[in-house]
Order: structure tokens, then sequence, then C-alpha cells
């Protein structure tokens, strides 16, 4: 906007806590480039973020055609390479769709 401020979606700190906790997920994907939207990082910080990090997860951030994926049924794959001591990295990542 022209204040500077970005605007796009990001995961609530209790959203994370009901997947990971509750349905037991192992990571989370989304479109967006942050787990936590811009707005709410000005007060919260990265809330989400550390949250899943801390939890030992993962996430995989910019992900593409999402909108092509049913919203249950499917089965995502991510193919991550072995890398030691690195904070973030590509993947290529594909669904098996029913």
């Amino acid at each position: 906007d022209k204040g500077g401020n970005e605007h796009y979606p990001g995961w609530s700190l209790e959203a994370l806590k009901f997947l990971y906790e509750t349905r037991k997920i192992s990571a989370n994907g989304h479109e967006t480039f942050d787990t936590d939207a811009p707005i709410k990082q000005q007060k919260t910080g990265f809330q989400g973020e550390y949250y899943v990090l801390k939890e030992d997860h993962y996430q995989i951030e910019v992900m593409a055609n999402l909108d092509k994926v049913p919203p249950t049924g499917s089965i995502i794959f991510s193919i991550v390479p072995k890398v030691e001591k690195a904070p973030g990295f590509p993947v290529r990542s594909f669904a098996i769709i029913p």
C-alpha cells in the first residue's frame, strides 16, 4: 500500500497449534512468502513461524498451483535435498490427486 505495508494472508497461531497438536500433521505449506501475515508480524513478530520451527516441524513457502489441488483426498510429496545446518532451501513438490 502507500505506506509500504504488505497485505497477504497468514496462519494464526491457533490454527497451527490445532493442525500440529490435534491433527498431528508433520508439515504445512502455503502460497505466501511467510507463515505470519505481515500486518500481524508488526504486532507479534513471527509467532507462527517460530512455533513451527520450535516444534521441529517444517513448512513449505511459495507453493504454486494449490488451486488445482482438491481440499481433501490428495497427498502432497516434497522432494528435499539433504542439507546440513541450512535454515531453508528449495524443494520440488507435487500432488497425487484421487
